[in-house]
C-alpha cells in the first residue's frame, strides 16, 4: 500500500482478487456497477473554528494523501456514499445478534443474523459480507435461509480461504495465526473448530459489512477449549 499525489486528480483503477480470479479462469468481467467511498475520511477534522473563515473548515481533509486502491476487495468500500430517501433522519447502521460469540463446546453452532437500522429493507438486496479473521479458530458458512437472490460479482466472493491475514488487535486481545474467510448472505452459522491447545482459549475477529448501505459491525468470536467436554477434548487431540 503507498499514498497517491493529491495535488493532480489519478484515477488508480485495479482489479480485485476476485477479478483477477474470473479473468484467469477465462471469464469476463461484465462491470455494470460501481460504488463510491469514503473509507479514509476522518471527518472529525473538520474545524468549523478554522481562524481563515468557512473556505478552510475542511482545508485538513482536502490536503490529505489519498491511498493507493486495493486488491482485497473485502478491506475496501466499507463506508458506502449513498443516496437516501428524503424523510430519512439517521445514517444506517448495522446490527448484529448476537453481539458477542463464546464456544464452550464443539458442538455449539451459533447464528449470526445482521439488520439494518435507520432503513427499512436496508441490505436486503445484496445482503451482507461476513469475514472471519482467522480460519483455525472456527468454520463461517452462510445459513440455509441466508441466500441473497441477488449478488453483486465483487460481493459472491466467498473465499474459502482469502490470501488476507488481520493483523493483532491489541484491543480485544485476538492474535491472528490463520487466513480470513469470507461469506456473503443475509444469515450466517459459526462453530468452533478443534484446538491443538486445549488450555488456551483464542480469539477471531468476525466483521459484517453492509453491501449495499456501507457500514460494518464487529463480533468477537471466543473458543475456550478448557470448557469442552471429554468428546470435545479428544476430537481436540487429534487435530495435527
Amino acid at each position: 500500500m503507498g499514498y497517491l499525489d493529491n495535488t493532480t486528480v489519478t484515477v488508480d483503477a485495479i482489479l480485485t482478487n476476485k477479478g483477477r480470479e474470473i479473468l484467469a479462469a477465462g471469464g469476463r468481467l461484465n462491470i455494470v456497477k460501481f460504488a463510491l467511498s469514503d473509507d479514509e475520511i476522518d471527518y472529525d477534522l473538520w474545524n468549523p473554528a478554522h481562524t481563515l473563515g468557512t473556505n478552510f473548515y475542511g482545508k485538513v481533509i482536502e490536503d490529505m494523501p489519498v491511498l493507493e486502491a486495493l486488491p482485497d476487495e473485502t478491506q475496501m468500500l466499507r463506508y458506502k456514499l449513498i443516496t437516501l430517501p428524503k424523510d430519512v433522519i439517521g445514517i444506517p447502521v448495522i446490527s448484529v445478534t448476537p453481539s458477542a460469540v463464546t464456544f464452550t463446546s464443539l458442538t455449539q453452532e451459533i447464528t449470526i443474523a445482521p439488520s439494518t437500522l435507520n432503513l427499512q429493507g436496508g441490505n436486503s438486496t445484496n445482503g451482507y459480507t461476513c469475514i472471519l479473521s482467522d480460519d483455525t479458530v472456527a468454520t463461517l458458512e452462510v445459513a440455509p435461509d441466508g441466500a441473497v437472490a441477488k449478488q453483486s460479482r465483487v460481493a459472491n466472493a466467498d473465499l474459502s480461504a482469502a490470501a488476507t491475514s488481520f493483523v493483532d488487535d491489541e484491543v480485544t486481545g485476538t492474535s491472528t495465526t490463520g487466513k480470513t474467510i469470507t461469506r456473503t448472505g443475509s444469515k450466517f452459522i459459526i462453530k468452533a473448530k478443534p484446538q491443538a491447545d486445549t488450555t488456551k482459549t483464542v480469539k477471531a475477529l468476525l466483521t459484517i459489512v453492509g453491501n449495499e448501505t456501507g457500514g460494518f459491525k464487529t463480533v468477537v468470536v471466543t473458543v475456550d477449549p478448557t470448557q469442552f467436554t471429554t468428546l470435545d477434548i479428544t476430537t481436540a487431540t487429534s487435530v495435527k
